[in-house]
């Protein structure tokens, strides 16, 4: 039952994921972060099977490292976003992964941009997304809700909208979401959206 969206604003990207790591009916936990930060102004999040996410959105990240020290400047979000479609594009005819992808950034020349990638390797920039059982309510929450040029309270109270819309419509919803933020002055996680708190593990 994952969930990743995102959307647009008036000078930033926010992106938000579910935190639940489910496998078949087990929940092994409910603080797993989905979504990545791949440089100072650019964030990841994915959802799918949790192998696939986990080792495919770490390749994307270190490939635009090395990006970055072979050649002295950052990709673009653009140029990001296309080289993820394009190794998902490759996996696609040897040994797909199935993962779907919301990559936000900010540029000095374009400001923000949000890019829809999902596991078949199609590639859209978009205002408003979102992937997973969640999008069926997220998705008509922002058609309602959403318009161009929102200040940062404005996107943060919709996501919230979002994320209340989920956990009283979803018959398994996720319990703990975490809302990332990416803008002219990076990108950082902004805040949790908790009503499960992770025990401590026991001492040994």
């Amino acid at each position: 039952m994952e969930c990743v969206f995102g959307l647009v604003g008036n000078g930033f990207a926010v992106v938000a994921a579910d935190t639940s790591a489910v496998h078949s009916i087990l929940v092994h936990k409910s603080n797993e972060d989905k979504i990545m930060i791949l440089d100072s102004h650019k964030l990841l999040g994915a959802s799918g099977e949790s192998g696939d996410r986990v080792q495919f959105t770490e390749y994307i990240q270190k490939n635009v490292h090395l990006y970055q020290f072979r050649n002295g400047i950052p990709l673009t979000t653009a140029a990001a976003a296309n080289f993820t479609r394009g190794e998902l594009a490759t996996a696609l005819r040897k040994n797909p992964y199935s993962v779907n992808i919301l990559l936000a950034g900010y540029d000095k020349e374009t400001g923000p941009s949000l890019y829809y990638i999902d596991y078949i390797a199609t590639l859209h920039k978009i205002d408003k997304g979102a992937f997973g059982y969640g999008s069926f309510f997220c998705l008509s929450m922002m058609d309602r809700h959403y318009h161009k040029g929102m200040s940062v309270e404005e996107a943060i109270n919709l996501v919230d909208k979002c994320i209340m819309e989920i956990r009283s419509r979803l018959v398994v919803a996720p319990p703990n979401f975490v809302i990332k933020i990416v803008d002219k002055d990076g990108a950082r996680e902004y805040a949790w959206r908790e009503s499960i708190k992770e025990p401590n593990a026991p001492a040994a």
